[in-house]
C-alpha cells in the first residue's frame, strides 16, 4: 500500500514538474508565443543596409546616363523597361510601386530581399526564378535608380 502511494505521488509530481497542459503550452501543437520572435512592421524599405535614400529634383542625367549604361550591362536580359516580364518583371511604373530604398536594398542586397522580405518573396513566386546577386555597389544602384526614375518619368 505504501508502494502504491509513494508511486502515485510520484507520477503527481512527475506531471506537474512537465507543464500537465498549464495554460501557457499551446495545445494545438504550435509554438509558444513567448518563442515566437517579434516581427518588425514591414515599413516598405526592405532589408539590407539602405535606410534613407534622398532624391534628386530635377534628376541628375549624368546618373541617368551611368545607369542606363549598368541596366544594358547588367539588367537588361531579364528585365524591360516596359511593364513586359521576361525573366523578372518589367520595369515601367516601378517607382511608383516601390519606395527607392526597397529598391536600391533589392539592387544591392538581393539574397537576403529574397530570403527576408514578403515583397520580393512575392515576386519570387510569381517569376520562379531567383534574381542573380549582380554584385552592384551602392554607387551604381544609385545610378540604376535614378535611371529608374527617368523610365518613368517618360
Amino acid at each position: 500500500m505504501k508502494k502504491t502511494i509513494i508511486l502515485l505521488a510520484c507520477t503527481g509530481l512527475f506531471a506537474y514538474a512537465c507543464g500537465n497542459g498549464s495554460a501557457e503550452t499551446p495545445t494545438d501543437g504550435s509554438t509558444p508565443s513567448s518563442m515566437v520572435a517579434d516581427q518588425p512592421a514591414d515599413d516598405g524599405k526592405g532589408v539590407g543596409e539602405i535606410k534613407e535614400v534622398a532624391l534628386n529634383n530635377p534628376l541628375d542625367e549624368a546618373m541617368v546616363a551611368r545607369g542606363l549604361g549598368i541596366y544594358d550591362l547588367k539588367c537588361s536580359a531579364c528585365h524591360k523597361l516596359t511593364d513586359q516580364r521576361v525573366v523578372g518583371p518589367g520595369w515601367k511604373g516601378v517607382t511608383e510601386r516601390r519606395k527607392p530604398e526597397w529598391i536600391m536594398n533589392m539592387t544591392t542586397n538581393v539574397d537576403m530581399m529574397l530570403d527576408k522580405d514578403p515583397a520580393a518573396q512575392k515576386l519570387l513566386e510569381e517569376c520562379l526564378v531567383r534574381m542573380p546577386n549582380q554584385n552592384m555597389s551602392l554607387a551604381d544602384a544609385r545610378d540604376v535608380l535614378e535611371f529608374m526614375y527617368s523610365n518613368d518619368a517618360k
